[in-house]
């Protein structure tokens, strides 16, 4: 029978994929909308309540500002849309804002883009899947006491998706998103249908009073307060970078379907996010961070939690909290806000690819899993998102305030390398209708850079008190990390270049052989080191015990065994410094000798028969493999046990010749003369 682990991981993976079908695994522009603009599709439904929150800590009265910096957001929103439809054309490897800033800028920018967008990623996870159980929660408020362990559920459910693959994750998670977006669209047309009928929807908090933290605001306060709730905002611009960074992932002609794709996010997000907003003025939503500052709130406001505004805006709009459309749009928007997280589980990894291939980030999250996903880079985010969820207590509030310094960081390094790439672009021109193209498109670049540049410093300023200053320290340490294992790769690199020693036969080889006991995995180990023809051919013992010793000599002499048999004294019966030893004073005497050291082992087919086997043989490698000009050779001798273990291997799977799984070949049969 195949193990318990194997079939578990069949089961959560699906059968692995040859490498020759990676074509096969490529998106469409219907199946890539989902999977890389979930982030800033979801993001819209709360934007909008993280510009409410810091407005009323001004009081009900500075709610008439709302529009203008949900205005001041959607214009951004165009901008960076629009500039990153320039990127994925002109860069559709797939490298993104790290690939743009490293060319134009240098390496040291591309590599700051690198820890800000790792940062982001991270974040991304964490955030939308904390927002997606408050969604929950406003639906059903007695699950409350259990948001952390619900979060970090929707989180291991996200990395079993993810790693059976991203065209298969496009396919689970495209009816939800696609859901999420039919809902609000309705919501908004019916909201703003009834507005206009002279019946605007009410929202439940519509009653309600707030507390206000800061009264009497004005002058350069009253602006510090705008400019806060206006980089709240800019939550709605998360994971527009994401489908610059997945290019490679769609289908050909790439650079223009990443760009057609990027164009729908732009337009679906400025709708939805300028309807919710819309919505919400109208129906006088009120929230609070802590429900005890709104004054009449109903229930117990140390445990009850508020409805979010999308939760309040579909209540007043669809005619109460029990009506059907209510549910669709809350289980729709948490299932998007959860969801959400996928735009991060794609863009992680193939940026850590990218990072490994070019020696900043260790080589495994190159490697391709099964399903030929990056599947390290999955389960690395995975348990980094987790530990943010346990350690913030799975609260988004307190997990937003740390989001977007490094999403704003990679927009503004990425447009100021996108003006020089077309400042190179502009002297090679040859004709008046490309350099008027080459102009347009490094306005709309200088402008990106300038704007967010100054949204950067905004939220570095309103933010870094409440939390954005663990951002502020991350990214440097990413930095420094990263170019410590270039440094390390480097160096590696140079050490192991071929030079005129590299081919330089030792003069010598003195071949040893561990011996403990006289049985056959110690008869194979000489009889192979002999057939390897070496200079000397020494059995070596330790001897621990007079009488154990004293046996093995008789029973070397009584089988002529054709190797001499060396005693290493213990007095102190240690095995491993003896031999370290010997091997030392062998290499001392000649250093352009080599020294190879057999050691028999035991392969057994149980976990727990190592703690029972090769315990001496692991430690004596340990020590040998420091040693310069000592080779050690494993010679396994495999126990009845291992043999069962074989045949589990050899044992198929109903299907498997089907999906072309190679067979083992059939057993030898015997016959008796």
């Amino acid at each position: 029978m195949p193990s318990v682990t194997s079939i578990l991981k069949r089961l959560v993976l699906g059968r692995p994929f040859r490498s020759d079908k990676l074509g096969e695994t490529l998106l469409p522009k219907r199946l890539a909308l989902p999977i890389f603009a979930s982030d800033p599709l979801y993001s819209v439904t709360y934007a909008t309540q993280e510009i409410l929150l810091i407005l009323t800590l001004g009081g009900l009265t500075f709610l008439h500002l709302a529009p203008w910096v949900a205005l001041a957001v959607v214009v951004l929103l165009t901008v960076v849309v629009l500039s990153y439809r320039q990127v994925v054309q002109a860069y559709p490897s797939g490298g993104g804002s790290y690939e743009v800033a490293s060319r134009n800028l240098g390496r040291p920018a591309g590599l700051v883009v690198a820890g800000a967008l790792l940062v982001d990623y991270i974040l991304t996870v964490a955030v939308s899947v904390a927002a997606g159980v408050d969604n929950i929660i406003s639906a059903i408020p007695e699950l409350n006491p259990y948001r952390v362990a619900i979060n970090l559920g929707f989180i291991v459910f996200l990395t079993a998706m993810n790693l059976r693959g991203v065209r298969e994750s496009g396919r689970t998670f495209a009816i939800p998103t696609y859901a999420f977006v039919v809902g609000v669209l309705i919501m908004i047309v019916v909201g703003l249908a009834r507005t206009l009928g002279g019946n605007p929807p009410v929202a439940e908090s519509a009653a309600l009073d707030i507390h206000p933290e800061q009264t009497g605001l004005t002058g350069l306060a009253l602006a510090f307060l705008v400019l806060r709730a206006f980089s709240s905002g800019c939550t709605a611009l998360t994971g527009a970078e994401a489908i610059s960074n997945g290019v490679p992932a769609f289908r050909t002609p790439k650079g223009l379907n990443a760009a057609r794709t990027m164009l729908a996010m732009g337009a679906l997000s400025v709708t939805m996010f300028t309807g919710i907003t819309a919505l919400a003025l109208i129906s006088q939503v009120h929230f609070a961070e802590n429900p005890c500052d709104l004054i009449g709130f109903p229930g117990n406001c140390e445990t009850d939690a508020q409805r979010t505004v999308i939760a309040q805006v579909a209540a007043a709009v669809f005619g109460g909290d029990h009506t059907v459309f209510f549910y669709y749009l809350q289980a729709a928007a948490a299932l998007i806000l959860i969801l959400a997280a996928n735009t991060a589980f794609n863009g992680f990894p193939l940026l850590g690819s990218i990072l490994a291939q070019d020696r900043f980030l260790p080589r495994q999250l190159h490697t391709r899993g099964d399903r030929l996903n990056f599947s390290n880079g999955i389960i690395l985010l995975a348990a980094i998102a987790g530990l943010l969820i346990y350690a913030f207590d799975g609260s988004a509030t307190r997990l937003i305030q740390l989001y977007i310094v490094g999403v704003f960081t990679s927009f503004t390094l990425c447009q100021a390398g996108m003006v020089r790439h077309w400042n190179r672009e502009l002297a090679t021109a040859d004709t008046p209708a490309e350099r008027r193209r080459i102009h347009r498109a490094r306005v709309i670049n200088a402008f990106g850079a300038c704007f967010t540049g100054v949204v950067l410093v905004v939220v570095l300023i309103t933010k870094f008190a409440h939390g954005a200053y663990l951002v502020v320290i991350a990214i440097p340490v990413l930095y420094g990390l990263m170019r410590a294992i270039h440094r390390h790769y480097d160096r590696v690199r140079e050490e192991l270049l071929p030079d005129a020693d590299s081919s330089v036969p030792p003069s010598r080889v003195h071949a040893l052989v561990l011996t403990s006991t006289l049985h056959k995995p110690t008869l194979r180990a000489i009889a192979f080191a002999r057939a390897t023809r070496p200079d000397t051919l020494t059995a070596i013992t330790v001897n621990v015990d007079d009488a154990d010793t004293h046996a093995l000599r008789r029973q070397w002499e009584q089988h002529h065994v054709k190797a001499p048999l060396k005693v290493l004294e213990s007095p102190y019966r240690e095995i491993t410094r003896p031999l370290v030893r010997y091997v030392k004073n062998l290499r001392r005497e000649s250093p352009r000798d080599v020294v190879c050291v057999y050691i028999p082992e035991y392969v057994v087919g149980h976990w727990w028969e190592n703690l029972l086997h090769n315990q001496s043989a692991l430690r004596l490698k340990t020590r040998l493999l420091f040693e310069p000009g000592v080779m050690v050779v494993s010679v396994p001798w495999q126990l009845r046990s291992s043999a069962r273990r074989v045949q589990q291997r050899l044992i198929t799977s109903p299907g498997d010749v089907r999906r072309g799984i190679p067979q083992p070949p059939p057993p030898q049969r015997t016959t008796s003369e």
